[in-house]
């Protein structure tokens, strides 16, 4: 069979150097480009057969100069990057890597979520300086320390990472609400399904993990914060537009929010004039909750069984 000609338009964050992409060129003629603009797109995809992207759009206009491309990889769940439609009226098959980072985004939550509660790093810049050695006590303490046993944490959206979220969170032994469609038979006994109203009044960590759809776009916004504790917690390792950013910098600043984490932003790399990156109490990390080495691996495995899938006419994780 002839080789399939496949090119990967923006390969470094899979794979910056720690992974292999050997399994990969075994399956074809293979280019890698590391990071790919828009205007390069069709230049670079122009023979491919397979396509493999992050990041990177494609849309109609792309596929319409590629007469060659019957498959687009997506390296990430979500799949907004490419035309999804499109696609399938040119016959290109369309797939994405599922479940893949679950129990990293998981366990990224809660590195927001401790490092707000007990602010580690903070305590421990602050004994380098020497402040703990010329402390006239034993103990000091930079920021409130509050348990989470007892706390009451808010979910939105219960798919595989909210629900790893949510066994997390009971295993601290606090109390999980979650604004969801399904039913409270559905769902296992320590996840109580509420009406947001309840959701927004009794949390004292909110943390998104819904699709971004028009109805959950700036799901929290200064409505919606109005109505929730006086200094609760929100954490976004989700999607950048379920919140309105300039409500919540406003409500850190006021202090109507105590503090929030976030892995994501409405526009990434992040602006320079982003209200939130100015904004008291406001954590951050650059989109990495899903790029653990472990995730990665798993990334890596799922986009070689969609392709191998695909060439033997088997096609798995379809989302055209």
């Amino acid at each position: 069979m002839e080789k399939k000609n496949i090119v990967v338009l923006d390969g470094y964050t899979l794979n910056p150097g720690d992974l292999s992409w050997d399994a990969l060129k075994a399956l074809g003629n293979c280019t890698i480009y590391d990071r790919t603009s828009a205007a390069d797109v069709v230049e670079r995809c122009k023979d491919a057969d397979i396509v493999l992207t992050n990041k990177v759009v494609i849309r109609d206009a792309e596929m319409a100069q590629l007469p060659r491309l019957r498959y687009v990889g997506v390296l990430a769940t979500g799949y907004n990057v490419v035309d999804t439609a499109a696609a399938a009226a040119r016959g290109i098959v369309v797939t994405n890597i599922p479940a893949y980072s679950t129990d990293s985004v998981a366990q990224m939550v809660f590195a927001h979520l401790l490092n707000i509660v007990n602010a580690v790093q903070m305590h421990t810049e602050s004994v380098r300086r020497g402040e703990w050695s010329s402390c006239a006590d034993f103990s000091y303490m930079l920021s409130p320390q509050n348990e989470l046993a007892g706390k009451t944490l808010g979910i939105i959206g219960l798919g595989n990472i909210g629900r790893r979220v949510a066994k997390i969170a009971d295993a601290f032994g606090m109390r999980v609400i979650a604004k969801t469609s399904k039913r409270a038979e559905e769902l296992p006994e320590y996840i109580t399904p509420v009406s947001f109203d309840q959701f927004l009044a009794e949390s004292d960590v909110v943390t998104l993990h819904c699709p971004l759809t028009p109805d959950t776009q700036h799901i929290i916004n200064a409505d919606s914060i109005a109505r929730m504790k006086q200094g609760a917690i929100l954490i976004n390792t989700g999607r950048g537009p379920l919140i309105d950013e300039k409500a919540v910098a406003e409500a850190l600043n006021s202090g109507k929010l105590r503090a929030a984490g976030f892995d994501v932003l409405a526009v990434e790399p992040a602006l320079h004039d982003n209200p939130l990156l100015s904004a008291r109490n406001a954590f951050f990390t650059p989109h990495i909750a899903w790029a653990t080495y472990e995730a990665r691996v798993r990334l890596m495995n799922i986009m070689l069984q969609n392709i191998e899938a695909c060439l033997a006419g088997n096609v798995i994780n379809k989302v055209n």
